[in-house]
């Protein structure tokens, strides 16, 4: 395939929105060090994912289950808390951390002030 076009792939995509979400994935992959299932002939990884998505040989609900894992995937810590600034030892993060849990605490509601009546321009 000398040349990949957009209407190459749409019948394994829905869309070229999904293309391109789809393609750079696959470009992670390939970057990441797994096997072209093209010859890659000196293009570009991002020339390649389009060459594999256009061939067919991929399986491409894998590969969407693979991009919509890379967001949800959350860093955890080796003590196995969801993210690794909460119980930080940095005195600042705790700082923050205790800030923010007074505000989600405090259910008073902030009235908006009206500035314009006390403004000395204002010219009624």
């Amino acid at each position: 395939m000398a040349r990949t076009t957009n209407s190459d792939t749409l019948p394994f995509v829905d869309s070229r929105y999904e293309l391109g979400m789809l393609a750079s994935q696959r470009v992670r992959d390939l970057n990441g060090g797994a096997t072209p299932m093209v010859d890659r002939a000196n293009d570009k990884m991002t020339v390649v994912a389009l060459r594999e998505i256009a061939s067919g040989n991929l399986d491409i609900d894998a590969l969407r289950h693979e991009f919509v894992q890379s967001y949800k995937e959350t860093p955890v810590s080796e003590t196995g808390e969801e993210s690794l600034e909460i119980g930080s030892e940095d005195p600042l993060l705790r700082e923050i951390d205790a800030e923010l849990e007074n505000a989600l605490a405090d259910d008073s509601v902030v009235e908006p002030v009206d500035d314009a009546s006390d403004d000395p321009t204002d010219s009624e």
